[in-house]
């Protein structure tokens, strides 16, 4: 059942029932996609720190969290403005949840119909496309308000280029503009410059140096400019979520918890054996093949299929490394994905039938049976069913407006305490129960941990703060509790706030000797132009200062215990 290629001009023929096969099977893959990533819709509690950050920037504060604070909190720089768009005309919080859905159906056809093109297949059979609809954190975080959708969109496009390029020799320049927009869409995507670079350069040495460096220099210009606007602007090398969660610190343990935590869960090596003997039934097809067309160009199409394993790799290796994440699977999504790439279809023959029949199976036991054991509580090694735990919190089974968390525990009762107030004032919690106390700040400020959910409910003209440093640099800044919970280890203690807040007296719950460490180790003179450097108003000489300390301020810590962080 392969294409046929006239060898005169080398164009692929596809006898148009298998067209009409084919493009059966795409649309089934996307509909069915569509359905199960519909039918979890939602958007999380860091999905709605994105939404506020999007808010910000539409009314005009930029793209900030908290207005007057220039803290990059959204880790995908693209998916916050690509979201700003159709939020123009539309509720952000439905903006994200279709466009995250549309972006994740669009990478999976794109990455499908790259693999038929891969193969030259005449009729495909969906393999790796199958464990890409059975996961169900494939299906929580195509919406979730988080970046997911377009990572999967993005590599979908990425692969198709290239798949294209291999094959017909055109879009080298559009592959390269695409791939540069690797650490736009999430930081760590940076690690594909290097497999899909290579393959770009074997596939394209031939037109010369001047065409390789040009198209070095369209992948690199538009990630070039941002970064110069990122240091500038924020006065950082990296997000603030790369302090927060301290992306540069290892902990293999812990990621080996995390990797182990999806693979072991959907029962994974089953899936990944079936896979396997599908590649080697595609070697020996092609290996007792009669009459088809010479194989074209073996090593650049080796080299190209080689692309996504090896990202997968480099990928994975990251994420481990790390420590993993707190959501379950979320942050190994886009690996697997690249690893499936290859196999995301594979020709129908008499020799992929049996294997893909049994990545089949197993698909239908973990479509049917294989979920996490833990919803309403952390899991093992603090990883959480993040979606199925607001389930169960809020009593919505798709929680995405704000009406739908506002049945949060505490955080819509600290947000009516601070606008019956009058004067600015600082919410926090201690001992089950918010304190409000004058505060010296320009507006009203509420601490809690949960950012997405305190920034849905509050006013934009209320400042927002957290404890591990996602939006809040003085926690970001500071150490974090050793062995914590990864993305949460900062933890910043009380004491800090009320100082910056400019509480005085006693506080009811915090001594008053922690609130004055603190306020001196916030006077301590590098904290000082930390904080000048994301508070103080945006003049062209604080432009320059934050773009050449960038990198001494990317690597400022100080102890999170405000006793030690005095002693400066």
């Amino acid at each position: 059942m392969d294409t046929v290629v006239a060898p005169e001009t080398g164009v692929q023929r596809v006898p148009p029932a298998r067209r009409t096969w084919n493009a059966a099977v795409l649309v089934l893959l996307g509909a069915a996609f569509a359905a199960l990533v519909w039918n979890r819709r939602w958007v999380s509690d860091d999905g709605l720190i994105v939404l506020r950050t999007v808010r910000n920037l539409l009314a005009g504060a930029g793209p900030v969290f908290n207005a007057g604070e220039r803290v990059e909190a959204n880790t995908s720089t693209l998916w916050t403005y690509l979201l700003a768009l159709p939020s123009l005309v539309w509720s952000p919080n439905w903006s994200a949840v279709v466009l995250g859905l549309v972006l994740s159906v669009a990478g999976l056809v794109l990455a499908a119909d790259a693999a038929r093109r891969l193969w030259r297949a005449g009729a495909i059979l969906p393999a790796g496309a199958l464990v890409v609809l059975v996961l169900p954190p494939f299906w929580d975080f195509g919406t979730s308000g988080l970046e997911t959708g377009l990572i999967t969109a993005w590599l979908g496009l990425t692969w198709w280029l290239l798949v294209r390029l291999l094959r017909s020799g055109r879009g080298a320049w559009p592959l390269a503009v695409v791939l540069g927009l690797a650490p736009l869409v999430r930081p760590d995507l940076a690690l594909l410059w290097l497999p899909v670079g290579v393959a770009l350069l074997v596939l394209e040495w031939r037109s010369g140096w001047r065409r390789i460096l040009g198209l070095a220099a369209a992948a690199l210009a538009l990630p070039a400019a941002y970064e110069i606007f990122r240091m500038g602007y924020y006065g950082l090398l990296v997000p603030s979520t790369a302090l927060a969660k301290e992306a540069g610190v290892t902990r293999w343990e812990q990621g080996g918890f995390y990797l182990d935590d999806l693979l072991g869960t959907y029962e994974l090596r089953w899936a990944g054996a079936g896979l396997l003997l599908t590649v080697l039934a595609l070697g020996l097809r092609s290996a007792v093949r009669r009459g088809g067309p010479p194989a074209p160009r073996k090593a650049p199409t080796a080299v190209v299929a080689a692309v996504p394993v090896v990202s997968a790799l480099l990928l994975g290796l990251y994420v481990t490394r790390v420590g993993g994440d707190f959501m379950h699977g979320r942050m190994l999504l886009p690996a697997l994905f690249c690893l499936l790439l290859p196999v995301m279809v594979v020709p129908l023959s008499r020799f992929t039938i049996v294997p893909v029949l049994a990545v089949a199976v197993w698909a239908g036991f973990c479509l049917t049976s294989l979920r996490p054991a833990y919803g309403a509580t952390l899991g093992p090694n603090w990883i959480a069913n993040e979606r199925l735990y607001y389930v169960l919190l809020l009593g919505e089974p798709n929680p995405v407006t704000a009406e739908d968390y506002a049945s949060h525990p505490m955080v819509a009762d600290g947000v009516a305490r601070l606008q019956r107030s009058g004067d600015p004032s600082l919410a926090i919690v201690g001992g089950g129960d918010w304190y409000v106390y004058p505060s010296t700040m320009d507006r009203d400020t509420l601490v809690w941990l949960n950012l997405g959910v305190a920034g849905e409910l509050a006013p934009l003209d209320t400042r927002v703060l957290d404890g591990v440093g996602l939006v809040n640099p003085v926690a970001g800044h500071a150490t974090g509790v050793p062995g914590g919970r990864i993305g949460h280890d900062k933890d910043l203690t009380p004491e800090w706030f009320l100082a910056d807040a400019g509480v005085e007296g006693d506080t009811g719950f915090v001594g008053p000797q922690y609130v004055e460490a603190a306020r001196a180790a916030l006077l301590c003179p590098r904290t000082v132009e930390m904080i000048d450097s994301y508070r103080a108003p945006l003049t062209l000489d604080r432009f320059q200062r934050n773009l050449t300390g960038s990198v001494d301020r990317t690597s400022y810590r100080y102890p999170r215990q405000a006793v030690d962080a005095a002693r400066c």
